[in-house]
């Protein structure tokens, strides 16, 4: 047995989801050689056969051909994702000959829309964080977020970032939006935006943000009023124990419970 060499046009073949990729694989052998084919799918789980004894198997299985010795896949999903082998023998006068090639099919998949959490009311100067996130793409979609409509600039501390004293920091790999000291001026419809090249970005459903002064006045207000109402039961509950109210009560009822007594 012999090592022969394999060749393939393209090692990291990528293709869109529901479209078709080619995973190359070549050789120069003579014609008149017995050549066997086979391609596997290496997994983490073990390595199984796609394409043995003459046939797809499994997933590919009536979606997939044969192109020389080299396959098409039909119609890919993110499951078709993953290392692939192509392995060929051959048999000649001076032997078995073997030989290998290895390709990564990644699958790239369109985002979906986003789900944003955006909190309807806020009190000014305290920490806010809006968040959008979506699972689906591949690769991970990148997100902006938008405000009235308008695309929030990124926080980068020059030129126009600066100018506009940028009161937020966005993050569009993880897509939150966070305010560390939120204003009456960032009040606004906000939405977000995902996507990652392939196919058509995706946004989430707007949600408004209502930012509100502390009322200071009002609970000073409140705890003021409190206040005198619970000065005003003291005072109640003193005027009438130096009347005697709670003592009268007390005698009158030893004196119901003495009668009571006598009669029995």
């Amino acid at each position: 047995v012999s090592g022969i060499s394999i060749e393939t046009d393209n090692k990291n073949v990528k293709a869109e989801e529901f479209k078709e990729a080619i995973l190359s694989c070549k050789h120069k052998f003579s014609k008149g050689m017995s050549l066997r084919i086979e391609w596997k799918k290496i997994q983490s789980q073990g390595v199984s056969f796609v394409y043995y004894n003459g046939e797809f198997t499994g997933d590919l299985r009536g979606r997939a051909e044969m192109l020389n010795t080299g396959i098409r896949i039909r119609n890919v999903t993110r499951r078709d994702s993953g290392t692939y082998r192509c392995e060929i023998s051959a048999k000649s006068e001076e032997g078995q000959h073997l030989g290998e090639a290895t390709i990564i099919l990644t699958v790239l998949v369109a985002p979906t829309a986003p789900v944003c959490e955006v909190p309807s009311s806020a009190m000014t100067g305290t920490v806010v964080e809006l968040s959008c996130k979506e699972t689906e793409g591949s690769p991970p979609s990148e997100y902006q977020w938008y405000k009235n409509g308008v695309a929030l600039l990124e926080k980068t501390g020059a030129g126009s970032a600066r100018a506009a004293n940028i009161t937020y920091t966005m993050n569009k790999k993880s897509g939150t939006l966070l305010f560390n000291t939120v204003t009456k001026n960032d009040t606004g419809e906000y939405f977000c935006e995902a996507s990652n090249g392939i196919g058509l970005s995706q946004k989430c459903s707007v949600k408004r943000m209502q930012v509100d002064d502390l009322n200071v006045s009002g609970i000073i207000t409140a705890v003021v009023f409190v206040a005198l109402v619970m000065a005003l039961c003291g005072l109640g509950v003193f005027y009438a124990h130096k009347k005697g109210y709670f003592t009268k009560e007390s005698s009158s009822q030893k004196k119901t419970n003495y009668q009571s007594t006598s009669e029995k």
